[in-house]
């Protein structure tokens, strides 16, 4: 028998899972039990993804899900669902798509608000706390609660277009479609934007790699010479040999560093390759 301390994510099959059963936040593992629950008391639902190895999933848990004030707004405000991404990496990369659509990034933890029938409208990710000029997790809750009540309508139509997004993307993906050159060059001007010109990469911590952007943006540079490109690429992967995400004994990369300077990297470490130019 469950003891009544826990949640129901005490009979996950994920390690990952169990680990949050303690939490006072009334888990559901993603399925249709959870989206008939938040049809049936018309609430939205708040996604969770993450993974055991993922440094900022477990500060959120800490600072947020472990909070009773944090817990008793989800609990009586929305449906929660967590999922581990490495168990299911298929609902991983569907929502880390419509993530992009609404914010031009993404990765772990992923925290995903959801209309009932599992259409994204908004997101956020940070603990409550980490970022003094960003609102607290808990107004950011109430404040999409009470979005959802009172703005249903614009709500709804946001999550269409999230949804069309992500249709466009997963057709492309199969095989259905073509990927066109505006498109392209959509990516390559994001990438100008977001690059970091004093450490490399793209945007602010924690800093991802982004593989298939710098690969994108060598075979632009590749075909144009433009040497704004070549700046890009040649900063971040120098950025990044010299900085703490590379192992200089065993070689590869982290997936990702904690700060914007490449200097603190996340503790799993994954095998990249590079072009020379």
């Amino acid at each position: 028998m469950t003891p009544p301390s826990h949640n129901s994510l005490s009979r996950a099959s994920s390690s990952y899972l169990r680990s949050a059963m303690h939490q006072p936040i009334q888990w559901h593992e993603f399925g249709e039990v959870a989206f008939a629950a938040a049809r049936a008391a018309d609430k939205p639902v708040l996604l969770d993804i993450g993974a055991v190895w993922c440094h900022w999933c477990h500060v959120m848990d800490r600072e947020s899900y472990d909070d009773p004030e944090v817990a008793a707004i989800v609990n009586e405000h929305y449906i929660a669902v967590k999922v581990d991404r490495d168990e299911r990496p298929d609902i991983d990369s569907r929502y880390q798509i419509a993530v992009s659509s609404l914010t031009g990034q993404g990765g772990w933890p992923l925290t995903a608000f959801l209309t009932p029938d599992g259409k994204p409208f908004m997101r956020d990710v940070l603990p409550s706390g980490r970022r003094l000029w960003r609102p607290s997790f808990k107004r950011v809750l109430l404040s999409i609660a009470a979005a959802y009540r009172e703005k249903n309508g614009d709500v709804l139509e946001q999550a269409r277009m999230v949804e069309s997004a992500m249709a466009r993307n997963e057709s492309v993906s199969s095989g259905g479609g073509v990927v066109s050159a505006s498109v392209i060059d959509a990516i390559v001007e994001s990438a100008r934007s977001m690059f970091d010109e004093v450490n490399g990469g793209f945007g602010n911590a924690p800093k991802f790699p982004h593989p298939a952007a710098l690969d994108l943006v060598m075979d632009r540079q590749a075909r144009t010479q433009d040497d704004e490109l070549r700046t890009i690429f040649v900063q971040t992967l120098e950025k990044m040999a010299r900085g703490g995400v590379y192992d200089q004994l065993a070689g590869g990369f982290h997936r990702y560093s904690v700060d914007e300077r490449w200097i603190v990297p996340i503790s799993r470490r994954c095998a990249t390759t590079t072009r020379s130019y």
